[in-house]
């Protein structure tokens, strides 16, 4: 027997069938670097448009975790996707370096400041460890593949930053949007610090639930509010409230009911007789039942603003809390009457402004009462509600007691209740400047993805309260601000002052304001004013990006096209921005916002370390690789929550092999082709190969579409479809007897092969910017010169392509209904390969045509040795019908000629050639001849 595999063109590739990733992709990231890769990319692209996604800075604590991860491989995504579309777009990493989490750990090991550190070794002690905690997430974003200025980040830190952030601070003071007021804050009894909004959380909490007497203080008025006989009272009258806060009871300065909600005096038989109350209408049967009480007798009705200053007493106060009127009170729960202490409550607040209402200060910043706090002096707040619970039973004012499960503020850092305190603070308002209405409308010009992005944080910005910016802490950007000690007001020069404290600033760092003699720039003022001791919110860091990093960045330019963060920085980072940039420029800092969910685990539960279900990214690309982290993130749909486990990683692995296998199947069957030399002109190529990149051009122009749109799961699923069924379930399998069988440099083969490169052109591209690593190595093994790097490249175009008369869709679909029927001769031991098969197609009409068009070749596009087109008369019993597609009959048989050796079909001209006995007429064509023609397959 002869051996004709020296005749054969089998594939050959350097390409490595296993990935290998956890180990080359190091080698890989250190060839990025040694070559300055970014900075290329930077000088390829410089002139072009620009598309700039700025960094949400992570806070720098802590390693990364696998929402990091998300993160940053969403935005190398992003970028790498609009660096192929053209665009200039640089990547400037940055990071959040102030705040409360770094000086906690700082304590830890230094003390506090006062203790056995003074305060600038104590910030150098911060600086030291957030440099730290950059390096170690550096690293870690850097091996995930992601391309960007690494050795240029911003910090918030810098001292240029810190000087910037002041001069934008300035801009704000300006244009009149910061207030200093004495007014309720969220505060953190272990941080000491008044809390952003972004900074707090909610989580279930059990309390006090207690409804308590407020007593009228003379029947008359009451009956006068009521429009009654006083006579008609003859026992003791109440309002009655109800709060799960009693330890805001000594603070209370009114009741609030609601103005048009109606309320009724009803006479109620109590556990001490006959007693008179008001509630409202539609909530007197189920508060009465709340308190076991029985008998209610209706004496009046009027609408709440009719009992507006009806005067009651204090529960165990020496003093008087009138009625007054609010929107927030509503019949939801409680009694339909609200406690009021504008110290503790926003409404409270509120209420308190308008109605001249006063403001206690009994709670210190740990949340103890001071010693005027009568009754619970020296408690602290949640110890002093069984004290005060016990208080108002004794004085018999207590109607009701249980415990009470409901969402409730906690520090976001320390996983503890908070507590609304009324304190001296600077704020942004919401309002005086118009930010609100400037910003409200700002919002209708943002592109959010997903769209109820634009609802969601509308609504918070909506109902959102002045900004409390000022923190009382020692890290961080100071509010470096001179207030007269005798107006409190601002000094005049502001404006100047800071510009010069902006400056030292740049030069020594935010020691330079802490350290700062006030008569350096006051002179003989100084002994007027007394300098700012408070910092900045972090989330006033974080959000002047757009001033301190866009507009100072050369290679940066505000507006950014796009913010991109999870869905919990509408409250964070997304607002925070969008009122600083309102407010200084009166334009929102990004055109558009997209926002990802939360990873979880299979079952949808939250990462905990407790639960045993966290997935740690350095894990995974340590053992499997960076880019099915990628390929992972790609498939997820980052809308809603985004689900990842061992397991789901394991199949992602799984889609990663399949991908890679079709690109080294592809390069494995370009060896000898170099397209300078051999590539086809479309009109040369055979009818299948033109039809095959007509499929990857309309492919391209989705995936174009979906990466613009930034739908990469869609992306994902389009190229493993078109691996699996385009390429794997038809193309590949068909030009598999062409491509190894006909002569080597055959119009055949090479239009082959210039379909292959075309696609693999294409296809490098399409995965670049999610499986980065592995297409910088399939880019390193296609033929011809190219360029160092796929990341300096643009979208390859295809080439115009038509497959001609022959409907490769038709007969996609006949090859379809063929194959379960050759499986089944497969399994009835009748027919080994496909290739032991001959089918008779019986059909007419249209499909006739299309498949009679390709002659003899047909049997090349079904993989089978011999195939016939009959029309539909000629069909035997035998013959099955197809099951999709209509008016086709399907013959499928043996085929008993003698197999050839070479291309394994069974032909009856085998043995024909004395020379060549072993093999059939074409192969001896393709071995000692002319070689085959190919029109179609």
């Amino acid at each position: 027997m002869t051996d004709y595999k020296a005749t054969l063109n089998l594939p050959q590739t350097d390409f490595p069938m296993r990935g290998n990733l956890a180990k080359r992709e190091p080698d890989r990231l250190k060839a990025w670097e040694d070559s300055g890769l970014y900075q290329k990319i930077r000088e390829r692209f410089q002139g072009r448009p620009k598309f700039i996604l700025p960094d949400g800075p992570p806070y720098a604590n802590g390693d990364i975790h696998i929402g990091h991860a998300v993160n940053k491989i969403l935005k190398d995504m992003v970028i790498k996707s609009r660096t192929l579309e053209g665009f200039d777009a640089p990547y400037v990493p940055g990071w959040d370096c102030h705040g409360l989490p770094i000086e906690l750990k700082v304590e830890a090991k230094v003390g506090k400041v006062g203790d056995k550190v003074d305060a600038r070794a104590f910030r150098q002690a911060c600086r030291d460890y957030a440099h730290e905690q950059v390096d170690r997430q550096r690293r870690d974003f850097k091996r995930l593949g992601v391309l960007g200025d690494w050795d240029r980040p911003y910090l918030t830190m810098d001292p240029q930053y810190e000087a910037n952030q002041l001069r934008a601070f300035g801009k704000m003071i300006e244009r009149g949007h910061l207030y200093k007021g004495y007014k309720p804050v969220h505060w953190c009894m272990d941080c000491r610090s008044a809390m952003a909004e972004a900074e707090v959380e909610y989580q279930d909490h059990t309390s006090p639930s207690v409804d308590v007497r407020f007593p009228v203080v003379e029947v008359a008025d009451l009956a006068a509010h009521f429009g009654i006989d006083a006579g008609q009272i003859d026992g003791p009258a109440f309002l009655p409230i109800w709060t799960t806060t009693p330890w805001t009871l000594p603070a209370n300065r009114a009741v609030a009911l609601n103005a048009d909600l109606e309320y009724g005096l009803y006479a109620v038989k109590g556990p001490e007789g006959q007693a008179f109350t008001v509630l409202p209408v539609v909530m007197m049967d189920e508060v009465i039942q709340r308190w076991g009480w029985s008998d209610p007798r209706q004496l009046a009705v009027v609408a709440g603003r009719e009992l507006l200053k009806l005067r009651l007493q204090h529960p165990f106060l020496d003093r008087e809390s009138p009625v007054v009127l609010g929107e927030h009170v509503t019949t939801e729960s409680g009694t339909g009457a609200v406690h009021t202490a504008p110290g503790h409550g926003q409404e409270d607040y509120l209420m308190g402004l308008q109605y001249g209402l006063p403001m206690d200060h009994q709670v210190d910043e740990r949340g103890v009462f001071t010693a005027d706090a009568e009754h619970v002096a020296g408690e602290h707040v949640f110890k002093a509600n069984p004290r005060l619970v016990a208080l108002l039973e004794e004085k018999g004012m207590l109607l009701h007691h249980e415990k009470y499960q409901h969402s409730y503020p906690h520090c976001w850092r320390h996983k503890t209740p908070v507590i609304f305190r009324g304190t001296p603070q600077w704020f942004v308002s919401m309002d005086r400047g118009g930010m609100r209405e400037a910003a409200l409308k700002e919002i209708g010009q943002v592109k959010f993805t997903p769209e109820w992005g634009e609802n969601r944080i509308r609504a918070m910005v909506e109902n959102r309260p002045d900004w409390c910016i000022s923190r009382q802490r020692s890290w961080g950007v100071p509010i470096a601000l001179f207030l007269h000690r005798e107006s409190g007001e601002l000094h005049p020069e502001t404006p100047r002052l800071l510009e010069e404290v902006a400056r030292r600033v740049e030069r020594e760092s935010i020691d330079a304001w802490f350290e700062l003699d006030p008569a350096e720039l006051l002179g003989e003022q100084a002994a007027e004013y007394d300098k700012v001791t408070d910092i900045l919110d972090v989330w006033f860091d974080s959000g002047m990006v757009h001033f301190c990093v866009l507009e100072q960045h050369e290679q940066l330019q505000f507006p950014a096209d796009l913010f991109l963060e999870g869905s919990d920085q509408h409250r964070g980072w997304f607002q925070s921005s969008l009122l600083t940039s309102v407010a200084i420029n009166d334009v929102a800092p990004y055109k558009g916002v997209l926002t990802h969910g939360f990873t979880v685990d299979e079952k949808g539960r939250k990462m905990s370390k407790s639960v045993g279900n966290v997935v740690a990214p350095q894990k995974v690309f340590n053992s499997m690789g960076a880019d099915v982290l990628r390929l992972w993130v790609a498939a997820s749909d980052y809308r809603g929550e985004i689900a990842v486990s061992d397991e789901i990683l394991k199949r992602v692995a799984d889609s990663y092999r399949r991908m890679r296998n079709t690109l080294r199947f592809l390069l494995a069957n370009m060896a000898g082709f170099e397209p300078e030399q051999h590539a086809l002109k479309p009109e040369e190529m055979l009818s299948l190969d033109r039809w095959v990149v007509a499929r990857a051009a309309s492919l391209q122009e989705d995936i174009r579409g979906a990466y613009d749109r930034y739908e990469f799961h869609t992306i994902y699923q389009r190229i493993h479809n078109f691996c699996v069924n385009d390429l794997g379930g038809f193309y590949l399998d068909v030009i598999k007897d062409r491509q190894y069988t006909t002569q080597a440099d055959s119009i055949a083969r090479r239009s082959c092969q210039t379909a292959l490169w075309h696609i693999a052109e294409a296809m490098v591209r399409w995965l670049a910017p999610i499986l980065s690593f592995t297409s910088e190595e399939i880019w390193s093994h296609l033929p011809g010169d190219r360029s160092e790097s796929i990341f300096l490249e643009t979208w390859y175009e295809l080439p115009t392509a038509d497959a001609g008369d022959v409907d490769w869709e038709s007969v996609i679909a006949v090859r379809d209904e063929i194959s379960p029927i050759l499986e089944r001769l497969r399994n009835e031991d009748r027919i080994g390969a496909s290739l032991d098969a001959r089918v008779t197609l019986y059909c007419d009409g249209e499909l006739q045509s299309q498949l009679a068009a390709l002659g003899e070749e047909l049997r090349f596009a079904l993989i089978t040795s011999e195939a016939r087109v009959l029309p539909a008369s000629e069909r035997g019993d035998e013959a099955e019908a197809a099951s999709e597609v209509e008016g086709l009959w399907i013959l499928a048989e043996r085929c008993d000629h003698e197999k050839c050796v070479r291309c394994w079909h069974r032909r009856s001209d085998v043995g024909e050639n004395s020379e060549h006995p072993e093999i059939c007429g074409r192969c001896v064509s393709n071995v000692a001849g002319e070689g085959e023609v190919r029109r179609y397959a």
